[in-house]
């Protein structure tokens, strides 16, 4: 089976959405990961709709899929890196962070987004874990019952530092309808699963998927071939499952080069695969 590339906005941040697009489709991927923000769809604009609705007509054109990503860093509060979460103290910014989620999920309704991923979020000093864990699991619930009324695939990513940072945590929860968005370095990072197998053992909960090289130990996105991560395993463990959903590949620091990035990084992938299977 031919697995199905993505390439993350947010390694293209320098860049036009329009042109950004227009470089991963003739790079040859499948789809596009859309970060929204600011400048890229921003969804808290006036016209966001009307937007999206080009967008999806471009995506159409050029046959590409889509997901839709939620993890800028400024675009509600530019004074505090990703706040407010599902975490934050106060309801009033907790409310935010939900309706940022519920408009993402239907702007990926317009967009026909295979899943919208999301995070937690950090708790905030003096905030009680199971405190935490209950604000979580109250706007997660939010969440869940608009994308499910927009047909839309929620899928919750469990991130380094963060309450839900592995897949036993992502696990813990137990909420129904909600999907895995598994980043397969993130796994290198907390060191919990081998990456290819915890493809395996997640594979019927899984939304979506985002990779890069990682070293071990260290949460930084790295281009192919420069960390730890054996890449193959994970494209063949992906593609023993019959994964069919985009894998999007996320380098959010390689802006500065993401003309070049772009096609290299598919490039790499597919010698990857032709490696592995001559």
């Amino acid at each position: 089976m031919t697995l199905r590339f993505a390439y993350n906005t947010n390694g293209a941040a320098n860049h036009r959405l329009a042109d950004a697009i227009a470089i991963i489709a003739d790079a040859g991927y499948d789809g596009v990961a859309l970060t929204l923000d600011h400048h890229h769809l921003d969804p808290m604009e006036e016209g966001w709709e009307r937007r999206a609705e080009a967008l999806a007509r471009d995506l159409s054109a050029r046959k590409l899929g889509c997901v839709i990503e939620t993890g800028a860093r400024y675009l509600l509060d530019p004074r505090a890196k990703h706040e407010p979460t599902l975490l934050t103290p106060s309801q009033e910014g907790r409310d935010r962070r939900v309706a940022f989620l519920n408009r993402a999920t239907d702007i990926g309704a317009i967009l026909g987004a295979e899943a919208v991923s999301f995070w937690a979020g950090v708790p905030r000093p003096g905030v009680e874990r199971e405190q935490a864990k209950a604000w979580l699991r109250e706007g997660v619930a939010r969440m869940l019952e608009h994308a499910q009324s927009r047909g839309v695939t929620a899928a919750l990513e469990p991130e380094p530092g963060m309450l839900v940072e592995t897949v036993d945590d992502w696990s813990a929860l137990d909420l129904p309808g909600l999907t895995l968005a598994l980043d397969l370095g993130h796994l290198l990072v907390t060191g919990e699963r081998d990456p290819a197998a915890a493809v395996r053992e997640f594979a019927p909960h899984i939304g979506t998927v985002a990779i890069e090289d990682m070293a071990r130990g260290v949460h930084i996105h790295l281009p192919f071939g420069e960390g730890d991560m054996d890449i193959p395993a994970c494209l063949d463990a992906l593609d023993g499952i019959g994964f069919r959903r985009l894998v999007c590949v996320e380098l959010s620091r390689e802006s500065h080069r993401a003309d070049t990035m772009i096609p290299q990084s598919l490039g790499w992938l597919r010698n990857a695969r032709g490696a592995r299977a001559a």
